[in-house]
């Protein structure tokens, strides 16, 4: 047995709480590794990707409005997948739906668990390249607000906690990386 399987929780039982749009929640019963028992609480969620676009030494991002929090966030071009969908297709519909620009290049920077600790939502994190500007199609329920923002104003959101989101503070990140070295 390797090590970390002696910690591993296995399942006794799961069961459906809520199935909606997008997530759905569930509660296991699961066997500790020393014989009790406990429960989890787990969000499923189809996993999402986003994208790093850069231009004219400017990152594109989105403002809408996020119901969670009650307020105002300044985020990356972002969307679900859908079920079966590519991450990297997802980005590039998610990109130019949002956004009006079409990415003639997508790399994969990362990807990541957003909350492990209750929910198996994975990020496509791609950096747009050659990008062409179209006409943005938002979502029938998505208002936003596009702009181009500098690296010092991406700090100064962050800073300001307009920027809060993982996946922009990540991107952001990359972008100082890229900044610095000349490769991401």
């Amino acid at each position: 047995m390797e090590k970390n399987e002696r910690y591993q929780e296995v399942t006794v039982k799961t069961e459906p709480v809520f199935q909606g749009k997008i997530i759905s929640l569930q509660v296991d019963t699961i066997q500790l590794p020393n014989g009790g028992t406990a429960t989890r609480e787990i969000v499923r969620h189809p996993g999402a990707a986003a994208v790093l676009a850069l231009i004219d030494g400017k990152m594109l991002v989105v403002e809408q409005y996020r119901k969670p929090m009650e307020k105002f966030q300044i985020e990356i071009p972002a969307g679900k997948l859908d079920a079966g969908e590519d991450p990297m297709v997802a980005a590039a519909r998610e990109l130019e739906e949002e956004t009006g620009y079409r990415a003639g290049k997508l790399r994969p920077l990362s990807a990541f668990y957003t909350s492990p600790g209750f929910a198996d939502e994975k990020l496509y994190l791609y950096l747009a390249e050659e990008l062409t500007k179209g006409e943005s199609a938002p979502d029938e329920d998505e208002f936003l607000a596009v702009d181009a923002i500098t690296f010092e104003q991406a700090q100064h959101y962050i800073a300001e906690e307009r920027i809060s989101d993982a996946k922009t503070v990540l991107a952001v990140y990359a972008w100082q990386i890229y900044r610095l070295t000349g490769e991401i």
